[in-house]
């Protein structure tokens, strides 16, 4: 059974080595760091899930790939994943080496979430264009695809223009790691065809994960995509076995478990322990 696990927040609390190497030994597929780096003080942002205020704790996210490198070194088969990476926020040229470095020493285990973000504060103060974001990720992503699969790489494009450059090590996966786009977007599954390998929905339903396989299916089809190579990870459930085979017999190629929230490695630990004993026994 394919289940992977998230990390709660605060996310830095708890060292990521820990974390990885525990799950890895309870059998967790996947061990997925998010990220916000730094949220305003003062935003008109409403908060997703509440329509409300933004709750402080999102201002304790750790760093998902320094996290995610801590994790590659103590463990050997669980797969690394950012659940997800604000690709807004960030230049794709360093983003590539970055991926790239991660999934070489980690013998190919990085799997790439990508989203677009809804704090348009820190969108913006991190220079990205919010009202564009997923042009501006679509293009950041072609980016990252001539740097991981060219020896010489150059890019003229709307948001990013640059001339011929070398960039190594190139990632161990080939082409290149997983591209696994997050969100709810109408436009998502299309997206998904045109530029990446896998979605990433969050907290749906058995119903909608059977429907939107259908749909992604019939769309790889359509473009001579192999529509077994489109995957779809649902993420932030609940750790229910009963949910999490719904899921799984609806089309989903894997799960991301939520965990409590506990301060220390003895608490995070038997909360990994009790997930296990749901989800994978």
């Amino acid at each position: 059974m394919s289940v992977g696990t998230s990390i709660p927040l605060p996310a830095y609390t708890v060292d990521p080595a820990f974390m990885a190497r525990k799950a890895e030994e309870l059998g967790f597929e996947s061990i997925w760091y998010a990220e916000h780096p730094a949220v305003p003080v003062h935003s008109d942002s409403p908060f997703p899930s509440t329509g409300g205020a933004i709750p402080e704790t999102y201002s304790h996210f750790s760093d998902p790939y320094i996290a995610l490198a801590r994790a590659s070194a103590v463990t050997t088969t669980i797969k690394l994943a950012t659940g997800i990476t604000l690709v807004p926020e960030r230049n794709p040229i360093l983003l590539a080496k970055e991926i790239a470095v991660l999934d070489h020493y980690s013998g190919g285990r990085f799997l790439f979430g990508v989203g677009t973000g809804w704090l348009r504060e820190e969108t913006e103060l991190m220079g990205g264009d919010f009202d564009h974001r997923w042009t501006q990720t679509k293009e950041a992503i072609l980016v990252m695809k001539e740097l991981w699969t060219k020896d010489e790489a150059e890019f003229h494009g709307q948001y990013f223009d640059f001339p011929l450059v070398r960039s190594y090590p190139k990632p161990f996966q080939k082409p290149h790691p997983p591209i696994i786009l997050g969100g709810m977007a109408k436009n998502v599954l299309r997206r998904v065809i045109n530029y990446a390998d896998g979605w990433l929905p969050n907290r749906v339903t058995p119903a909608q994960v059977e429907e939107s396989r259908a749909k992604l299916d019939a769309m790889a089809a359509e473009v001579g995509r192999d529509p077994a190579s489109i995957t779809i990870s649902v993420y932030g459930q609940d750790p229910d076995r009963t949910v999490v085979q719904s899921l799984l017999n609806a089309g989903a190629n894997r799960v991301v478990v939520r965990p409590d929230y506990y301060d220390t490695e003895e608490g995070m630990g038997r909360e990994l322990e009790r997930m296990a004993e749901e989800v994978l026994r």
